[in-house]
């Protein structure tokens, strides 16, 4: 398996296909504005203005796009990839979506001889870049198995989640740890800048304590510079957190952290930071002064 289709070259998706290159696939690219992509190509990718062209011989084709409506046309609508691609292609969908539309096209798929699967990747821009995302596949086992050549290209810790859907609900569940560490970090550094506390010293002392962590790590440095610049948008987390919380619910629980972060994310989302980084949380703790 060597010909990729890639469809979705945003900020993960412009260092997963290049990790993929780098690994000597083959791969060809669709996007709506070529000069966005224009990087991408110079390192070898091959440009298609339409998503048929871009399908219609791979042997795999991957997608990681922003929205579960932008999935579902991508896969269903006329000139599509359902319509597209030769039968017997494996079709994987790595945005981070709705479970329920992932097991529709998996049964989709699969009645038109497809073999389809979810998985969602975490890890942000640093992990798409070297390589080393944590992807969370779901669907047949023995599609998992005979696209780990593909999987191996783009991460280090790949999971079989079990059955179509499952990837999404791993990946939300992940979106759910990050919404409250990422709340805890944001209310720690409020607290202590309130009790006039070294922010820098505060944060070299506890990040090999118990409150250490990744997002500590990544965005700690990015918050006490004032700097909200984006790894993954605030518009993709708001939309992940209300995923998630709409599942929760359909499962009977109540999650008040998800809640409460997800109401101040799309807070600060109406006010104009669905572009910014989850790092700009920190300005509901500090109107905007951070």
């Amino acid at each position: 398996m060597k010909k990729i289709g890639f469809i979705g070259l945003g900020i993960m998706g412009k260092s997963m296909a290049l990790n993929l290159m780098k690994n000597e696939f083959e791969v060809h690219i669709f996007a709506r504005k070529k000069s966005k992509v224009e990087d991408v190509i110079a390192k070898g990718a091959i440009f298609h203005e339409t998503i048929k062209d871009c399908v219609k011989d791979a042997e795999c084709v991957i997608t990681i796009v922003g929205y579960p409506r932008d999935v579902e046309e991508i896969y269903l609508a006329d000139g599509g990839i359902f319509a597209s691609a030769k039968k017997g292609t494996y079709l994987i969908d790595m945005t981070t979506s709705s479970p329920d539309l992932a097991e529709k096209l998996h049964a989709e798929g699969k009645k038109q001889g497809f073999h389809v699967m979810d998985a969602p990747v975490t890890g942000g821009e640093t992990g798409a870049k070297n390589g080393t995302l944590s992807i969370l596949a779901a669907g047949e086992k023995d599609d998992f198995e005979k696209c780990m050549d593909v999987f191996k290209a783009m991460g280090t810790n790949i999971r079989y989640q079990g059955k179509a859907g499952n990837g999404q609900h791993a990946k939300l569940a992940n979106q759910i740890m990050i919404a409250g560490t990422m709340s805890g970090l944001c209310e720690a550094i409020a607290y202590a800048k309130s009790k006039n506390l070294d922010t820098q010293t505060f944060i070299d002392s506890v990040a090999t304590g118990a409150a250490g962590s990744k997002q500590l790590d990544s965005f700690a440095p990015k918050i006490l510079a004032g700097d909200y610049s984006a790894s993954f948008y605030l518009k993709h987390f708001v939309k992940d957190m209300k995923l998630a919380l709409e599942e929760s619910k359909a499962s009977g629980l109540q999650l008040e952290i998800l809640a409460t972060a997800l109401k101040n994310y799309t807070a600060l989302e109406s006010e104009g930071f669905g572009e910014k980084g989850t790092q700009s949380l920190i300005a509901h703790y500090t109107k905007g002064n951070a």
